[in-house]
């Protein structure tokens, strides 16, 4: 892959990176292709708080709206750059959904991504390096007031943003 995909990652391709979390975000379950990716072993995911593989480069503006989204709409969608065990990093476009059991019950998380194109990676460094200086100088509310005003210039939700990239 190009631009800031790591070459080993060529072997992922179009595979679906899939975690489950406990309510508390907790790891409960890993793919191959996403113990393969962030380079830890299974027995050192599971157990763990998904936030394992937060890039420090993540504007906490989006994990605000991640979680706004599945608690209103039950998913969110988003590109999301993480971070590996050995120090490098992936892009992905991510689709969380809430969890439930047999009964009904919200049990958990479920997330299932995808490698992201080098134009959306292009856009969203670009994106999410702004949100940062925005709560760098005024907090996550002046970075979500930030990303609104994008969004209503360009007329659009942000689930309609990500899709257009």
């Amino acid at each position: 892959m190009k631009h800031n995909q790591h070459s080993s990652f060529q072997g992922i391709g179009d595979q679906f990176l899939v975690t489950k979390t406990d309510l508390k975000s907790n790891i409960v379950y890993a793919n191959t292709g996403f113990i393969d990716i962030c380079g830890l072993a299974e027995e050192d995911l599971i157990g763990r708080p998904h936030n394992v593989i937060r890039h420090p480069d993540m504007p906490k503006t989006i994990f605000k709206l991640l979680w706004n989204s599945i608690t209103s709409s039950g998913e969110f969608w988003g590109y999301v750059k993480n971070k590996t065990e050995s120090g490098g990093h992936y892009w992905v476009l991510a689709h969380v959904t809430v969890d439930y059991d047999a009964d009904g019950k919200k049990v958990g998380y479920h997330s299932n991504r995808r490698l992201a194109g080098d134009k959306a990676i292009r856009e969203m460094e670009s994106l999410y390096s702004k949100l940062r200086n925005q709560e760098a100088n005024g907090g996550i509310p002046a970075a979500e007031a930030y990303l609104q005003n994008i969004l209503n210039e360009e007329g659009v939700t942000f689930n309609e943003y990500i899709f257009a990239i």
